[in-house]
């Protein structure tokens, strides 16, 4: 737990401080932790209880009904102050919780009596509260607050090497039962191998719910690991991370069960993986994610060509939003303090409205400290290729007898965390091999 003045903390509420500044106005600004849910079967429990990503980087603390205010005003001195719950009796028994760091949260009425002044709350306001986004200038100061920790700090990298250090220890361990001693088995046991190895290399818990996926349900994006039974010789996708206090690693990798692949698992893979490293070696300072993503459809396309599976040139294909139909969300996101951790657009700058950018959950030019997914992928989803009216947009595009036999092959995504450097990108998850 670290104190509120800790120099890490202090330095990121500077930067959030020049941020937000020039666009708060004259209000004061709080930012919520945000309350507990109570569970439905009217009992003294609650949900797990998880700060806003807002209210934890200010303050690293996972504290319920926490608020942090900032007064930006200059007779204040650009003031910040932390203001908590008092612990009950029954929170010490029942929990064992200590007590956060702070003031009294029974004083923040009297902080705002003497400021008298308009509020801009960010965080988890309580539920009771009508706040939205809709308020412009809520918008506004998030939007800025949101780029100002798009860089990650030095303490941020390090529990993001800490979190793919467990996450490498999982799939070092499902690697080995997918091997070529590999026995018939379940995806939900693999989901077990994997996140036993990440709690014993020291996760404090699965950064999202873990994807794991064999034969035709390799194709379904974010599939929850089933009883299925999965064959030799059959695609088993991975995409799973380990979290430590808070940051995430996020990783997909695609084995073929007992690794004796077919050549047109191989070429899938091999295709799939080429699409990454060059997009892993262009995420250098400036360029646009945008621009990366485009030339990864584009490069997809063309390899489905060569192929035979689509039709045309790439540009065509990619400018009639073709390669949707194999390659249907964003080559990546930011991450961080959670999975998708401050993804959007720059402050101010509407969203690429062209069609083959609009899976792209990310816009924007990257910069050092920032770090990304770089996620190709490539699947044969019955949805969207059984679906009449995109098989009538696409008749041209498509070599549809070729695919009918490849509708149950499920699909592959291979997918690293890149920090993007003044130099050569780092490739934060590279000790997790990628081969089938």
């Amino acid at each position: 737990m670290l104190p509120f003045d800790d120099p890490v903390l202090q330095a990121r509420r500077k930067c959030i401080q020049d941020a937000v500044t020039p666009v708060i106005g004259d209000a004061v600004l709080l930012v919520h932790a945000g309350e507990p849910i109570p569970l439905p079967e009217n009992t003294d429990q609650t949900y797990p209880f998880r700060a806003h990503a807002e209210y934890y980087y200010l303050t690293a603390l996972e504290c319920p009904g926490g608020i942090v205010a900032f007064d930006p005003a200059a007779n204040h001195g650009g003031q910040w102050r932390s203001f908590v719950p008092s612990l009950t009796e029954n929170e010490r028994i029942w929990e064992g919780r200590k007590q956060s760091p702070g003031e009294p949260i029974a004083g923040l009425t009297a902080w705002l009596k003497e400021r008298a002044r308009p509020i801009v709350r960010l965080g988890a306001p309580p539920r009771a509260m009508d706040i939205s986004d809709r308020d412009e200038r809520t918008k506004r100061v998030r939007e800025h607050f949101r780029h100002a920790r798009r860089p990650k700090d030095a303490l941020e990298l390090g529990l993001l090497r800490k979190a793919a250090t467990c996450t490498a220890a999982g799939y070092t361990a499902v690697r080995a039962r997918l091997g070529a001693e590999f026995q018939p088995t379940t995806e939900r046991s693999l989901q077990i191998t994997l996140e036993t190895e990440f709690f014993h290399a020291g996760a404090r818990r699965t950064g999202y719910g873990s994807i794991v996926g064999s034969g035709p349900n390799a194709a379904v994006l974010h599939f929850d690991p089933s009883d299925r039974m999965i064959a030799a010789g059959e695609f088993v996708l991975i995409d799973a991370g380990a979290e430590i206090d808070r940051y995430v690693c996020d990783v997909t990798r695609t084995f073929v069960a007992g690794g004796n692949p077919t050549a047109f698992q191989r070429d899938l893979h091999a295709l799939v993986l080429s699409v990454e490293e060059a997009a892993i070696s262009r995420c250098r300072t400036g360029a646009e994610w945008k621009d990366i993503h485009f030339k990864a459809a584009l490069e997809i396309s063309s390899g489905l060509v060569d192929m035979g599976i689509l039709l045309g040139t790439p540009e065509s294909l990619v400018d009639r939003n073709a390669h949707t139909l194999f390659f249907p969300h964003g080559l990546g996101h930011l991450v961080g303090l959670g999975v998708r951790d401050a993804s959007g657009t720059l402050p101010g700058r509407p969203k690429d409205p062209r069609p083959a950018l609009q899976t792209l959950r990310t816009d924007l030019p990257l910069m050092p400290g920032y770090v990304i997914t770089v996620e190709p992928g490539i699947y044969f989803i019955p949805t969207l290729l059984n679906d009449p009216a995109r098989r009538e947009r696409f008749h041209d595009c498509v070599d549809w007898k070729r695919i009918e036999p490849l509708m149950e092959i499920g699909g592959v995504r291979i997918e690293d965390n890149i920090l993007v450097t003044t130099d050569v990108p780092e490739i934060l998850t590279s000790s997790i091999p990628k081969a089938l």
